[in-house]
């Protein structure tokens, strides 16, 4: 059996049901893909932090 997916925000231990993918394009060759992992509540507050980074590439389900 495969443990549960958490959420990558602080403190949260739900089960993640999205895939945050970024790139800090200041260290990361662009090709390089970076991934936090979301629950429901967090998917939204986790997007908008790297959007306004211009990090965000995309979110995607688990």
């Amino acid at each position: 059996m495969s443990e549960p997916v958490i959420c990558s925000a602080k403190g949260c231990q739900a089960t993640a049901v999205y895939a945050v993918v970024w790139n800090n394009p200041k260290i990361h060759t662009p090709e390089r893909e970076k991934i936090w992992t979301a629950c429901e509540e967090h998917r939204r507050s986790l997007s908008d932090f790297l959007d306004v980074r211009g990090f965000l590439r995309r979110v995607d389900r688990l």
